[in-house]
């Protein structure tokens, strides 16, 4: 493992959450990395998650988010096993994560802001009944909202759209985004980003 290079990235992104994307990782080498100060990892596979919380559950230095498209039919797998989920899309979703969770959940509610229609996300025009729908969820704790860039898109492209979630999420009052993962993180923070997903970028120093 290159600590060093590591360290370099933890540096260069100052006071921003890294979540680092732990489908790249095996238990091992997440340990050793939480001793180096990356506290968070984000799955995006439920199965994968249950693996991995067989291993780290309970380690008070390792804290599992889910970044990945939760289906409603698998969310209570994860209701109470996680302490945040990056991708909250769907009002069926977010019921029945409220029904089964013992305490409030932090979330972000994923956007949609690309042409790519295989992607999931609430669309800028149904973010407001898709808010006030969620307030009738006491467990379901917005804190932000979430934005990815498509990889096909050029500087300006992926600028645009994390500049649209932040004016979104000022728009709506809420203070954290998560946007920025590999390929574009240093452009997200430019554009307002506080939450980092990233794998690959630890993953190659692993």
């Amino acid at each position: 493992m290159d600590i060093d290079a590591i360290k370099k990235i933890v540096e260069e992104v100052g006071d921003k959450q890294i979540v680092v994307a732990s489908k790249y990782l095996s238990a091992e080498q997440i340990k050793t990395l939480s001793g180096l100060g990356l506290h968070y990892y984000g799955e995006n596979r439920v199965d994968a998650l249950l693996s991995k919380l067989e291993t780290l559950e309970g380690d008070p230095n390792i804290e599992f988010h889910f970044i990945g498209h939760l289906q409603s039919n698998k969310a209570k797998l994860v209701a109470n096993r996680i302490a945040c989920l990056h991708s909250l899309d769907s009002i069926k979703t977010g019921r029945i994560l409220n029904d089964a969770l013992e305490k409030p959940l932090d979330c972000y509610i994923e956007l949609h802001l690309t042409d790519n229609d295989a992607k999931s996300g609430v669309a800028e025009s149904q973010l407001p009944d898709f808010i006030n729908s969620l307030k009738a969820f006491p467990n379901i704790r917005v804190i932000g909202l979430m934005a990815m860039s498509d990889a096909d898109m050029d500087e300006s492209q992926k600028r645009a759209v994390f500049r649209k979630a932040r004016q979104l999420a000022d728009q709506y009052g809420y203070t954290k985004l998560s946007m920025g993962m590999s390929d574009d993180y240093l452009l997200a923070i430019e554009e307002g980003a506080t939450s980092l997903r990233l794998g690959r970028v630890i993953a190659k120093h692993c």
